[in-house]
């Protein structure tokens, strides 16, 4: 399997079957961003003048605040929240605020800084698995030993395959068999889980076998979400 610079990181990502691939890929890509917007990019003015409009989605500023250091975070809200007080609400306490100034407030709802750069920057990795997937045995090989993939980055692998730069013709039956048993087995597994799980419930079933069923209802969660789920102590 021939590596250069665009195909180790994925090479890397693909050599593990925990889990989904594309969360371990996104994981990778969340976690340098945000260790970079609380580092060197912190003091760069162009990054600055875009984490001011854009600002952070709840996930990514709790991250930033447990990974990065605290005076990089002050000085981060401290910008974002002076371009909220110039661009948000009227200068004029007696005044209606603008339906413009309504709209900015209502699209920080879904704004994040570095949300958006992990979605760039998969589109990008993906299209070099794509690239692999039709060009190198090795790697195909590595794709079809993967664990599962959850419901999203199915569905975010399937309408990147049928774009310009996507899947060639001549690979996309297999691409298909192969991610549809990656995601439709575990599905099926994960529904006898729960089943079993919700069965042992019964009080005919004292004390029989749990099998894999104890942490189904969380691993259904992963993967209808790409998200674990963090659970506090009963």
């Amino acid at each position: 399997m021939k590596e250069n610079i665009c195909t180790i990181p994925i090479n890397d990502i693909f050599k593990e079957t925990d889990g989904c691939p594309i969360c371990r890929m996104k994981k990778l890509v969340e976690e340098q961003y945000v260790e970079y917007i609380t580092g060197s990019a912190m003091m760069a003015p162009n990054i600055r003048v875009i984490t001011n409009e854009k600002g952070f989605c709840h996930h990514h500023y709790e991250m930033m605040m447990n990974t990065g250091p605290k005076l990089s975070n002050a000085l981060l809200m401290q910008t974002r929240l002076d371009y909220i007080r110039e661009n948000m609400l009227p200068s004029n306490l007696s005044a209606k605020p603008s339906k413009a100034q309504l709209d900015k407030i209502s699209n920080t709802k879904h704004s994040c800084y570095v949300c958006d750069r992990i979605d760039a920057d998969i589109l990008h990795l993906l299209s070099t698995v794509y690239v692999q997937f039709g060009i190198d045995e090795e790697f195909k090989e590595l794709f079809k030993k993967q664990d599962f993939l959850c419901l999203n980055h199915y569905e975010l692998l399937h309408r990147g395959a049928i774009k310009k730069g996507g899947i060639k013709s001549k690979d996309m039956k297999e691409f298909c068999e192969i991610t549809n048993a990656l995601c439709k087995n575990y599905l099926d597994t994960l529904y006898d889980d729960v089943t079993h799980f919700t069965t042992m419930f019964d009080y005919r079933n004292a004390g029989g076998d749990w099998k894999n069923s104890k942490d189904s209802v969380e691993r259904s969660v992963k993967f209808l979400t790409s998200e674990d789920v963090h659970l506090k102590d009963k």
